[in-house]
């Protein structure tokens, strides 16, 4: 059972490319900025399970273990975090962040780009962070995450005070409600990585990504109702 297990991310990369096509061709009609952050999402998603494929089909090698990391750990569950943040909150506020964590990500990739390699004796070829010399680099992620965290749940906790009471935004309360438990899930499932548990990892990614898809589409589909009914 766990060596079917270690094939689910090529299905979800699928998926990825499947929802890519979908949400890119409805940021291109509407150039909303949360949209164009959750497009990042489903990208950065996307990336995070074909490197965990190439591994399962192809081998361990340096190079996808490197970028594995900077797609998953350090982008992670921001693009969508960020999405929400437009979404929800002031526009100067995510502004300001966006340039902060960009900077912080992009600083962080390169670090982790740099850092030597250095194999356990125990490795049996999974994608880990535990590989990279510079153990510090590590670390950039904890920020980034735990801002994700904040603002996906918050985004979540703020559409129900703000919108819960509301018939018209019923719609938007809902699908942020599925997209905060799905862009949550990775996390889960790299705390369980970090374990040495990477197939809880590749599970909650594709039920992740599943739960953000029936979010967006509930938004979509209120916001598509309400401008026909306008």
């Amino acid at each position: 059972m766990t060596h079917y297990i270690e094939y689910i991310p090529i299905i979800t990369t699928i998926f990825s490319a499947f929802f890519f096509r979908e949400i890119f061709a409805h940021y291109r009609r509407t150039k909303t900025t949360y949209l164009l952050w959750w497009t990042l999402g489903v990208v950065a998603f996307g990336l995070g399970t074909l490197t965990e494929s190439i591994n399962v089909l192809f081998g361990w090698s340096q190079i996808n273990t490197k970028a594995w990391y900077i797609v998953g750990a350090l982008l992670g569950g921001f693009p969508l975090a960020q999405g929400s943040v437009y979404l929800l909150m002031n526009r100067k506020f995510a502004n300001i962040t966006t340039i902060l964590f960009v900077t912080l990500i992009i600083g962080a990739g390169v670090c982790v780009m740099l850092s030597p390699i250095v194999i356990p004796d125990d490795f049996a070829g999974k994608l880990t962070g535990k590989v990279f010399e510079w153990k510090w680099v590590r670390l950039f992620s904890i920020p980034i995450n735990i801002y994700a965290l904040i603002f996906l749940v918050g985004g979540a906790i703020y559409s129900a005070i703000r919108y819960y009471a509301k018939a018209d935004h019923q719609a938007r309360f809902k699908g942020n409600i599925f997209i905060a438990f799905g862009g949550l899930l990775p996390g889960i499932g790299g705390t369980f990585t970090r374990m040495g548990h990477v197939n809880v990892l590749y599970v909650t990614e594709l039920v992740g990504l599943t739960l953000i898809y029936i979010g967006y589409k509930i938004i979509k589909t209120n916001n598509w109702k309400a401008q026909n009914k306008a």
